[in-house]
């Protein structure tokens, strides 16, 4: 095991260090750093005070910034909603696991990464990771265990990005804070996530930047309308008086009106009056909750892409129908941004302790499955197989979601369909009496036909000797013709000479019969 670990090196070029896997190195602390008491810069919070938080975490203080994106998560009710959609949305899509090839250790290296991921609670630790939408970026410490030999993450801990700052030079690779100083990440052992959001640097990408203006505004906004409604939302509480009242009744008048806003109950002399004036509210009193309202709404569009299912709007239902929750484009960029960062920070971590190094490594996806619409594939299937494509069997169970026979299995076949009869040799049938069974038809199997298609041999076979006589030499005479007249004149005494009641019986027969074997459901 440990020439195995002499290869392998993070992202960084750093080689790894089996002994700094063991020991948790961000582990909150009593003193120092790495607390977990609060700051809660949102309280009092002014236009000028909020610039400054802003700068300093761009100059290499963003403690008061990470602060106040908790805080705002807390805070704003509509915010935390809209980004806990975010996060669960993307946090509860399918995940799969794609192997590097069909050898033995690739196999195994992909089984160990579906393991991981099936583990109880990795939905919740990859909603945590997901913090880094909201703050630009997350560090996860992987706690791993090692009590049987094997290398397995024991828990994925969230840390508070509080603890963390950038390298003053690039701006990108976090540092973990310890006191005056700021120790690099032990390689394999954390799980960076920088949401891109945006464009730039990690701690300018996330939402809580962009929605922080939008929440100070808000928080003003309420404020003002709390106030309005504390000042006329209520009926005016009046007391009054006689001209002779000493100082001390009117105090008491005084307690005796407050106590009614508060307790809903007061003494008073009978000599004195207590009258209620309704609050007759005039003016834009509705323009806080407009301005509420719009603020909100532009949350809704920072971070779900649309507003479609969080604020009613006219059209609001089937709008929201249409993003479901987070619109498509965002969620498949979340998806595949947290999918490289899982690949990069946990499958190589995890296939290189227990396997070494290799030269391809199994891929973790995240999304939706692609929908298919079955019955138009399997309708140009059909079609287009007679005209030479070629379709694998194992492909179309897969499009079409169904498992691969088990060897022993009962499978579904198509049913038999009896031969075709062919024709009689003697295209000629000779004329015979009704019923009579024409021997041709008997020697190619009418025995097996049923009921009806004997009930239309016997009606062709009888009508002949009827109609004969009608269309004999027919064609010659309308050959011989010299109008339209002539010809319908010609039918015209052609027809007069068939026995319609002859053949009308027939035909009444042969529907007699058709109609008598359905009932019985005749078949030989």
């Amino acid at each position: 095991m440990a020439d195995m670990f002499k290869g392998i090196v993070d992202r960084y070029g750093r080689p790894i260090e089996k002994a700094a896997l063991k020991v948790e190195q961000a582990a909150p602390t009593s003193t120092g750093v790495r607390r977990h008491d609060a700051l809660h810069p949102a309280a009092g919070l002014t236009p000028d005070r909020l610039a400054q938080v802003l700068r300093a975490s761009i100059d290499g203080d963003p403690e008061n910034y990470l602060a106040l994106a908790e805080d705002m998560e807390e805070r704003d009710p509509h915010y935390a909603g809209v980004l806990g959609v975010r996060k669960r949305q993307v946090s509860g899509l399918d995940i799969t696991v794609e192997a590097a090839g069909d050898d033995a250790v690739s196999v195994a290296a992909a089984d160990l990464v579906r393991e991981i991921i099936e583990r109880d609670g990795f939905e919740d630790e990859l909603f945590d990771i997901l913090d880094a939408v909201g703050k630009g970026f997350s560090c996860t410490e992987i706690i791993w265990d090692t009590s049987e030999g094997q290398w397995r993450p024991k828990r994925l801990a969230w840390r508070d990005p509080r603890w963390f700052v950038f390298d003053q030079v690039d701006g990108e690779t976090p540092l973990l804070r310890n006191g005056g100083l700021n120790e690099p990440l032990v390689p394999y052992h954390w799980i960076y996530h920088s949401a891109k959001v945006k464009s730039g640097l990690p701690i300018r990408g996330g939402i809580a930047r962009a929605v922080a203006w939008t929440f100070l505004f808000k928080s003003f906004t309420v404020k003002d309308w709390a106030i309005f409604c504390e000042a006329y939302g209520q009926p005016l509480r009046l007391g009054k008086y006689d001209a002779g009242a000493s100082e001390k009744d009117k105090k008491t008048l005084l307690e005796a009106v407050s106590d009614i806003g508060v307790d809903y109950a007061a003494i008073v002399p009978t000599s004195m009056i207590v009258d209620f004036v309704k609050a007759d509210i005039s003016g834009s009193h509705a323009l806080y909750k407009e301005r509420a309202d719009w603020l909100d709404q532009q949350v809704s569009k920072v971070v779900l892409g649309q507003t479609g299912t969080t604020d009613a709007i006219a059209g609001g239902y089937a709008v929201g129908k249409t993003h479901d929750g987070v619109r498509e484009d965002i969620e498949k960029g979340d998806a595949r941004q947290i999918a490289a960062t899982l690949n990069r920070d946990l499958t190589r971590p995890a296939v290189d302790l227990n396997f070494g190094p290799q030269k391809k490594y199994p891929r973790i996806r995240i999304g939706r499955p692609e929908q298919v619409d079955i019955k138009a594939l399997v309708e140009n299937v059909v079609s287009l197989v007679p005209l030479g494509l070629k379709v694998g069997m194992s492909t179309m169970r897969d499009r079409i979601g169904l498992p691969d026979p088990e060897k022993d299995e009962e499978l579904l076949v198509a049913p038999k369909v009896s031969a075709p009869i062919a024709a009689p040799a003697d295209p000629e049938l000779k004329l015979r009496k009704p019923g009579e069974r024409p021997p041709a038809l008997s020697a190619i199997g009418v025995e097996n036909r049923d009921a009806i298609e004997r009930a239309a041999d016997d009606m062709l076979a009888d009508w002949k000797p009827l109609v004969s006589p009608v269309v004999a030499g027919l064609e010659a005479e309308i050959a011989a013709a010299s109008s339209v007249e002539d010809v319908k004149a010609l039918l015209a005494q052609r027809f007069a000479g068939l026995d319609a009641a002859a053949l009308t019986e027939l035909l009444a027969r042969s529907a007699f019969a058709a109609r008598l074997a359905g009932e019985v459901d005749e078949t030989l």
